[in-house]
């Protein structure tokens, strides 16, 4: 279940992980954080349907959260499984603020992961590849093969989940809760609970454990890692399904070196997506990208004006202002101020609740190429 040899990389590991979500947080302002954390929902899902072969464009996403579903059946089956990935961790993350006692290693959130996920589905589309049905929140009723790997029987799935509670909620400690939870990612995988949706779960399942340990945030999204390296992440969980190499190899079943190893890979992308992100979040590289769009917009659009960019790098800063001051801060003309923020609503550079209320940092796909480049490449394909 958790290495039981000395691993002082996997510590160190953790606490650089630890200090550098940490510091992340504090780039931006918590209005701003929240609207990064939107744009990474879709990422998060964007990737984590990618990394089971499930590839629906950026713009796709986008349209399916305007109720803007494709003709072609397949694109909007596709377009439905990101949505629900989408509305799932948001449901996950208000059940994380809402109980705070709850434990993100219990079944039942394990099995309430699933139901929200596939409970949103229609019922045409919760069907595994060999055509059984697919219970939101059931566990398995079959055995199951997964490549070389055979999943322990159905009749032990609750006794092992029972275990992973059991040991992974226990952990006290930082450091040892990252290296807790990277291993419960596996192990989890391993015993894979349902039918279909195990890797969706998990990936979840991670994110949730993440937020509660406090490493984790809106600001950073561990699928993307994943996804990016996905023949990497196959083979460090297949590495860890392999049974124990001798007595030098741990006191399982399994091998602890496999363990270890994916424990590793699993930190290392965690913490090169923090660092990813904080590098992005940068304040003094961030506004010559934004101004550099906003240039471009604005000889594109004679409406959108460049002497916005400094109160639209202040709304980034301050999370939200009072219409009046944006326009101050431009230095224009009362009317064209007007007529440069409702460019600016239309572009969705800015954002706002109601016609004439404050406005907020607005972060559309065209613009990531910009603000964010490399996050997410495949929006501007």
């Amino acid at each position: 279940m958790l290495p039981t040899l000395a691993h002082p990389e996997l510590e160190a590991l953790a606490e650089k992980l630890s200090a550098r979500a940490l510091e992340l947080k504090g780039l931006v302002h918590p209005a701003t954080g929240a609207r990064i954390a939107d744009l990474l929902r879709g990422v998060n899902a964007y990737y984590s349907n990618r990394i089971e072969g499930q590839h629906t464009h950026p713009r796709e996403i986008e349209r399916a959260l305007r109720k803007d579903f494709d003709k072609s059946p397949e694109k909007a089956r596709l377009q439905r499984l990101a949505i629900a990935h989408i509305d799932t961790q948001k449901e996950m993350e208000s059940w994380l603020a809402a109980e705070p006692a709850l434990s993100v290693y219990a079944p039942d959130f394990i099995a309430r992961l699933h139901a929200s996920f596939y409970g949103r589905l229609p019922a045409a589309e919760r069907v595994a590849e060999q055509g059984d049905a697919i219970i939101p929140g059931a566990w398995r009723r079959k055995n199951v093969e997964v490549g070389a790997h055979i999943a322990p029987v159905w009749q032990a799935v609750p006794h092992f989940l029972d275990r992973v509670e059991q040991v992974y909620a226990a952990q006290k400690g930082a450091s040892r809760q990252l290296i807790a939870l990277a291993c419960a990612h596996h192990r989890l995988a391993w015993v894979h609970p349902f039918r279909d949706g195990n890797g969706r779960v998990m990936r979840l399942q991670s994110q949730a454990a993440l937020l509660r340990q406090g490493a984790g945030s809106g600001l950073w999204a561990v699928s993307r890692g994943l996804a990016r390296s996905v023949k990497t992440y196959y083979a460090r969980l297949a590495d860890a399904d392999q049974p124990r190499e001798g007595d030098l190899d741990g006191r399982g079943n399994l091998s602890e070196k496999g363990l270890a190893a994916f424990a590793k890979y699993f930190l290392d992308t965690c913490l090169d997506q923090v660092t990813f992100m904080s590098e992005l979040l940068q304040l003094k590289d961030l506004r010559p990208r934004m101004r550099a769009y906003l240039k471009l917009l604005a000889e594109a659009e004679g409406d959108i004006r460049v002497e916005a960019e400094p109160a639209l790098y202040h709304v980034f800063l301050a999370g939200s202002v009072r219409r009046g001051e944006f326009k101050q801060m431009t230095g224009l003309g009362a009317r064209v101020a007007d007529k440069a923020i409702a460019a600016m609503l239309k572009k969705e550079l800015l954002v706002s609740d109601t016609p004439k209320g404050p406005v907020s940092i607005g972060l559309p796909l065209d613009a990531l190429a910009f603000y964010f480049p490399r996050l997410y490449p495949e929006a501007a394909a």
